[in-house]
Parts: C-alpha cells; sequence; structure tokens
C-alpha cells in the first residue's frame, strides 16, 4: 500500500524525487511582502514567482505573509497553517505532462477579521517593504456607472468611523501607513496583481479617496510618498477540482488539501516604481518596464478579447470549453484571423514582444486540453469585459479605415446569445451578467429593429451611430436570425461565400 505523506516541512524529504521541493532554509526567511488576497492566482503567480527567487539567490528577506481580511479567508489560512504554508502547483502542459512543485515562499498568514490590529501593526513594521494585492476587481470599491470611490458601502462608513477596526482593504492599508508616518518610517509599495487594466493607478485613484475622506493631510503623504506600480500578469489558473487532489494522493502520496493547478505559461511585466525595496524578480522572468500600457492592451486585445471571441461564437456553435473551440480548425483559424487582420494592426510595436509568437502561443494556450476553461465562465459578465476587451479595437478600426467584420460577427452573435439564451441545437445558455435584463431587452428588439443591440450606449456608445459598421452587423444578425449555425458566416468570412 502508498505511504501517503501530509503535505509540511516534516515531510518534504519523503516526497517522491519527481516532486521539485525548496531547497532554500524557509526558517531563515522574513516577510518582506504581504498579500492580501490568497486565492489561486496569487499561488500560481507572485508566490510562484517569488518561490523562484528564493531558489535562485538565497536571498533570504522576501518571504510572503498572507493576509485575509474576510471570515470567508478562514479556510485557506487554515490549510496552509496546517501545512507549514506549503502547497503543490500543478502544472498542466499541453501535450499531458505534468510537472508537481512545492512552493515554500509563503511562510505566515494572518487573519484580519481575527485580530486587525495585529495585521495592521505588521504592515506598518520597518520589515514590511511590499503589501500587494489580489482581491478582484470588485474589492477596489469603484461605482461603475462613474469611477469614483463607493462611500456608501457600509463597511467603508465602518471603516471611516472606525479606523482602528478596518474591515476593508482602504481601511488597513490607511492606517497601516498612518502609523509609519508617525515614527517616520518610509512608505510601503502598494502593488496590485489583479487582472485589472492600470491597476496601479486604479489602487491609487481608490485608496487617496478613502484616505481623504479621513484625514487629508494623510492623504497628501500618501499621494507623495507610496508608489503604486502598474502591472500585467497573467497564468491561466483554473479552480481546484477533487480530481487534481486525488490524483496528488494516488499518483504522487501526497496529501495536499489545496494545491493549485495552472498552464505552464506565465507573464509579469511591471512598472519600476517602488517607494522602497524590492525583489528583484526580473532574474526569475518577470520584466520592469518604463509603462506598462503597451503590454496591458496587448494583453487586453489579444488574450482577453481571443477568449470572448471563442466564448461567444463557441457557446452558440456548442462547444463547452476553450480548448474544444481550439481542437476545432474552423474556430482556431477564425481566432487568428481576427488577431492577425483586426487587433494587431492597431497596437504598434512592443518592446521586447514578438507579436507572432504572443499569438501563437496564446492558441496553444487556449488549446492545452489540461486546462478545461468552460465557455460559461469565459462569457460572465461580458457588458464589462467586451467594452474593454473588444469594442474599442472595433473603434480604432474603423478611425483608421481597418477590418471590422470579424469583431462584427462577435457583436452579432452575443446578441443572438443575449436574446435567445440557446445554443443552434436549442441547448440553454448560462447567462451570468449583471446586466443580463437591459442586454436581453435590448436584443430582443432586433426583429423591430436590427440595430436594437447595438443601442445599448452603457455598452456600445455611439458603435450604432457608424454607418460602417452597421451595415456590417445588421447583415450578419439577419443570417444568424435566420440560421444560428454560427460556423457557415464564419466559413463565410474566411474563405468567401461559394
Amino acid at each position: 500500500m502508498k505511504t501517503i505523506f501530509p503535505l509540511n516541512q516534516r515531510h518534504l524529504a519523503d516526497l517522491p524525487e519527481s516532486v521539485q521541493r525548496p531547497s532554500y532554509d524557509r526558517e531563515k526567511l522574513t516577510a518582506g511582502i504581504m498579500h492580501i488576497g490568497v486565492g489561486g492566482f496569487h499561488r500560481s503567480h507572485e508566490a510562484c514567482y517569488t518561490d523562484d527567487l528564493l531558489e535562485k539567490t538565497g536571498v533570504d528577506n522576501w518571504g510572503i505573509c498572507g493576509v485575509g481580511l474576510r471570515e470567508a479567508d478562514r479556510k485557506i489560512a487554515d490549510v496552509l497553517k496546517r501545512q507549514d504554508y506549503l502547497y503543490t502547483l500543478i502544472v498542466k502542459h499541453p501535450d499531458g505532462k505534468i510537472e508537481n512543485r512545492v512552493i515554500g515562499s509563503i511562510v505566515d498568514f494572518m487573519l484580519g477579521c481575527e485580530n486587525p490590529t495585529a495585521v495592521i501593526d505588521r504592515m506598518a513594521s520597518e520589515q514590511t517593504k511590499i503589501v500587494s494585492l489580489t482581491i478582484t476587481e470588485g474589492g477596489y470599491n469603484f461605482n461603475p456607472a462613474t469611477g469614483e470611490f463607493d462611500f456608501e458601502n457600509p463597511d467603508v462608513k465602518h471603516d471611516l468611523e472606525h479606523p482602528e477596526n478596518p474591515r476593508t482593504v482602504f481601511g488597513y492599508l490607511t492606517e497601516a501607513l498612518r502609523k509609519r508616518r508617525v515614527v517616520d518610517l518610509p512608505a510601503f509599495t502598494v502593488q496590485s496583481c489583479d487582472n485589472i487594466q492600470h491597476n496601479g493607478d486604479m489602487t491609487r485613484k481608490m485608496l487617496l479617496a478613502f484616505a481623504h475622506a479621513q484625514d487629508a493631510a494623510l492623504a497628501q503623504w500618501i499621494a507623495e510618498e507610496v508608489s503604486f506600480p502598474n502591472a500585467m500578469v497573467d497564468r491561466i489558473t483554473p479552480v481546484t477540482t477533487p480530481e487534481d487532489i486525488s490524483m496528488l494522493e494516488n499518483d504522487y502520496g501526497i496529501r495536499d488539501e489545496w494545491p493549485v493547478t495552472c498552464e505552464p505559461f506565465s507573464q509579469w511585466v511591471i512598472e519600476d516604481k517602488f517607494s522602497n525595496d524590492r525583489p528583484e524578480w526580473e532574474n526569475v522572468g518577470a520584466q520592469f518596464v518604463p509603462d506598462v500600457t503597451p503590454y496591458e492592451t496587448m494583453k487586453i486585445r489579444l488574450l482577453n478579447a481571443g477568449h470572448s471571441v471563442l466564448g461567444l461564437l463557441g457557446s452558440i456553435h456548442g462547444h463547452e470549453t476553450i480548448d474544444s473551440c481550439v481542437a476545432d480548425p474552423l474556430f482556431e483559424t477564425y481566432l487568428r484571423r481576427f488577431m492577425d487582420t483586426e487587433a494587431t494592426p492597431v497596437l504598434g510595436t512592443i518592446k521586447g514582444i514578438d507579436l507572432d509568437d504572443y499569438k501563437s502561443s496564446l492558441i496553444e494556450r487556449f488549446g492545452n486540453p489540461n486546462i478545461k476553461d468552460n465557455l460559461a465562465r469565459i462569457c460572465l459578465e461580458s457588458s464589462s469585459k467586451l467594452p474593454k476587451f473588444l469594442i474599442p479595437t472595433i473603434l480604432d478600426n474603423l478611425e483608421q479605415g481597418g477590418s471590422t467584420e470579424y469583431a462584427a460577427l462577435v457583436i452579432a452573435a452575443w446578441c443572438y446569445y443575449s436574446d435567445k439564451g440557446v445554443d443552434r441545437h436549442g441547448n440553454k445558455l448560462e447567462i451570468v451578467d449583471e446586466m443580463k435584463a437591459e442586454l436581453h431587452n435590448a436584443a430582443a428588439g432586433t426583429s423591430q429593429d436590427k440595430l436594437s443591440f447595438l443601442k445599448l450606449t452603457p455598452v456600445f456608445g455611439n458603435l450604432a451611430k457608424n454607418q460602417v459598421f452597421t451595415q456590417e452587423y445588421a447583415s450578419m444578425v439577419d443570417e444568424l436570425y435566420e440560421n444560428p449555425d454560427i460556423s457557415k458566416l464564419m466559413q463565410a468570412l474566411l474563405f468567401g461565400r461559394e
């Protein structure tokens, strides 16, 4: 019978030789980084880069102290504590190869909901150089309609009245920075690792709004002393499944209560603007640049838009996952044609990036059969995604006289998707979107007004007034509603009509 070892520091030496594990002395590590939001992406990305750095350089001041602010974070806190903060990263390659490595860069975990003072004091200590974040877009507390900080949030109101006992990330950061200012300690860097365009700028704007409402003088100090580097982050990290946990136990004899799965590809482009010391992540593959904007735009208009192209077209066709779309030659060809013909011409040159190689790598990544990315997940909240991912490419091409027909079909497919809510076979599609009702009502008007969907201005702006685009779009809507076999329209665009 196979011996099963619980994952912890004591049993590291008992793990199979095929499993990479930390060779550095974790007991000597101090946590120069505190990270709020220790989910799967943080553990496959920043914590992995940091683990690589600890292995390569032997530095001992860049361990990570994880932080959870909510009661919902107690589960990951308890699991990591039982495992001495170790976890397995399961890297799944397109050819079926699986690499397992134990990550050791997290050395502690604190729960703010249990002891907010202890978390604040740790952030305020001289040891802490960076407070990094993966709190999802919703965690930044901005009003989607105005882009401004939402002071109506009950937790924000609580934090303004009780700065010593905060609930939000802004309350913690502000109070910790206040304590550093009082004792004349340099500010730490606030580093967003969320998949948000200009994530550092967003963090800065929200934190300054909160801090100004609490203490205008402190807000001024934060504005002058705290750096918020923008960064582009990328690594597909699916939700951990029971099968992943069983695989580790049955095949490798490792009992890991919460491993993380990911693809082999990883990218991190960071603006080199730090208010304090920083790790030399560039030694392990991160790219430091003066301005991250071109890299963000590249990712948004190729990777994120590419996901939406496959997600909407594939859903109507009847595909269920991204990899099944890419395994279909028609969909793979269509995606590449969209990227080459419409997305790339409006990107320009991006230093250090070969766009042809990048696009080829995207198609390989999307086609990874071991990363089952469900199309229903890809299409979640499309009303907040497409205005950032796809519509700017359409507008740029219209301005420059470029092609928009491949994107137009995606918008027509989104109209059908929102209206009918079924694929071409009549199978129901799961639609999760804050604007689901508005999208449906606008799409349902298509039979009376072909441009009804495009006239939803919170999503499309003035796109319905562009005659070039509306002619393409209306023609595609006509054909799609007459025959929802999306492959016929795709083939016509790619190869011409017979």
